[in-house]
């Protein structure tokens, strides 16, 4: 799980450069023998993912855009889908027999009894059964809403208060759990998909569908995409947005003309987020410890950014950023909080040093750095992007890590707190929590530890660096306006849990 992520540093882990690891068992079930084994034995069979690759289309094959009920959004998606360049179907028996489809869309927003949820089924089980390698299948909800229980007031559905109950709020209660059902169904789909292919639940208010679909349109192209090759079983909700936010012409950088920060760039996840962001359009300032110089300074070369070697901790951190990026850059569009350690003991053998220096760099710091540049005029532009990023640990936990736990889980927290401050400038702030990621670090793990890290998902491997980096870059996109407050993990979906 999250072990594999953590930083050993304040640079982060692992080389950015460093050659893409070796996974020896999934090069033996492959094919030949290894293959007829793993076939035999029920044992899994991972698949290479499909990766961003310069000039590579959005699918690989033709989406299939479904819908159940009325279906306010499903056209809407399908354009979106056609401007990303993808051959869109409207029906199963549009696309050609023995065809493997690319992506599998069901908009199910409208869906509102346990009777419709047949139709989902319905639609869904002859789809899914033609998805091909690495496909995606993105079911598209509606937001749940609290209060509709019958007799609650204030609810959505304005029901009585005094615990009579009304017909409207009953029906405002099967409604929600209709909807929360589709959770269900796409984190069971996700671990049912096979050949590297993810499911993952959108949640948007088809109220207006112009704006439900604009709000959305960023992160159904993330999520159809090879971009989100370690992201499964998610759950994202988009906001409407009032203008269309669409997809930029192909070629067209989205983030050109804008600064990034990344804090630990020298090395590992951090670098990774620094080069994909740089490939975006990006000005990236990445921000690494002094004694992490000459690796900060080949990621700025790399990337044609610039470096600023600081201690996150120092008192003097947050005026030396601001005073960088005010006198040179004008301020930034996008903070990426990414500077992490870990110092792993038992919680009975944790000492007050190690649990202080964590809890320095890997929350107080970004509090800091975010109180600083909110409270500075013109530091943070207008629409700015803030990531942090997270871990599973934060999410679940894990053992002889309460420290690096604790300050992921607080990371949390601070986003879900500051996404109002960063609506008021028309920005957004949000996590990515990645789970067993491949670097340098895990290479050195033992055999039976990393080996258990890469099997225990739903896609039977690692994740890479760059898918990270991937989904930091999405939320980092002006097009991603409506995503806000949330937690994305970036771990393949965890076999056991969440």
């Amino acid at each position: 799980m999250s072990r594999a992520h953590r930083p050993r540093n304040r640079s982060g882990e692992g080389a950015a450069t460093a050659p893409r690891p070796v996974d020896r068992y999934r090069e033996l079930t492959a094919a030949g023998p290894g293959a007829w084994v793993a076939r035999r034995l029920g044992l899994p069979r991972p698949v290479a993912l499909r990766r961003t690759e310069p000039g590579q289309p959005l699918l690989a094959g033709p989406a299939l855009v479904l819908g159940a009920g009325a279906a306010p959004l499903a056209g809407g998606l399908a354009d979106v889908l056609r401007a990303g360049g993808a051959q869109v179907h409207p029906e199963l028996s549009g696309v050609a027999a023995g065809a493997a489809l690319g992506a599998v869309v069901l908009d199910a927003s409208a869906v509102a009894t346990v009777e419709d949820l047949e139709q989902v089924r319905a639609a869904l089980a002859p789809a899914f059964r033609r998805l091909g390698p690495c496909g995606r299948l993105l079911l598209v909800g509606a937001p749940v809403p609290p209060g509709t229980a019958p007799g609650a007031s204030g609810g959505a559905s304005g029901g009585a208060s005094g615990g009579t109950g009304t017909a409207s709020s009953a029906a405002a209660v099967e409604r929600a759990a209709v909807q929360q059902a589709l959770e269900g169904l796409s984190r069971s789909a996700a671990k049912e998909a096979r050949a590297g292919a993810t499911a993952n639940l959108l949640r948007v208010d088809p109220a207006d569908p112009a704006a439900a679909v604009a709000g959305a349109a960023s992160t159904l192209l993330f999520l159809a995409s090879a971009r989100s090759a370690f992201v499964s079983g998610q759950v994202v909700t988009a906001a409407p947005v009032p203008a269309p936010a669409a997809p930029p012409p192909a070629g067209e950088q989205p983030l050109a003309g804008r600064v990034a920060v990344v804090t630990g760039a020298a090395r590992g996840i951090g670098a990774a987020i620094a080069e994909v962001l740089a490939a975006r359009g990006a000005h990236v300032v990445g921000v690494d410890v002094p004694a992490a110089g000459e690796a900060l300074a080949a990621v700025a070369n790399r990337t044609g950014g610039s470096a600023l070697q600081m201690d996150v901790t120092a008192p003097s951190a947050p005026a030396r950023l601001l005073e960088h990026l005010l006198a040179r850059h004008g301020g930034a569009d996008v903070v990426v909080h990414n500077a992490g350690i870990t110092r792993d003991r038992l919680l009975v053998n944790l000492d007050a040093q190690r649990w202080a220096s964590v809890l320095a760099v890997n929350l107080a710091a970004p509090l800091r750095l975010t109180d600083a540049l909110l409270a500075a005029d013109g530091a943070l532009r207008p629409g700015a992007r803030v990531v942090a990023v997270s871990s599973m640990s934060g999410i679940a936990g894990n053992r002889g890590q309460t420290n690096y736990a604790a300050s992921k889980a607080g990371l949390i927290g601070a986003v879900r707190a500051l996404a109002p401050a960063l609506a008021q400038r028309s920005g957004t702030v949000n996590a990515v929590a990645p789970g067993f990621i491949e670097t340098e670090m895990t290479a050195r793990t033992p055999l039976l530890t990393r080996e258990a890290g890469r099997r225990l998902s739903s896609l039977h491997q690692g994740g890479l660096p760059v898918d990270v980096a991937e989904a930091v870059a999405w939320l980092a996109e002006p097009a991603s306006a409506g995503v806000t407050g949330q937690v994305v993990r970036v771990d393949g979906q965890n076999l056991i849990g969440a």
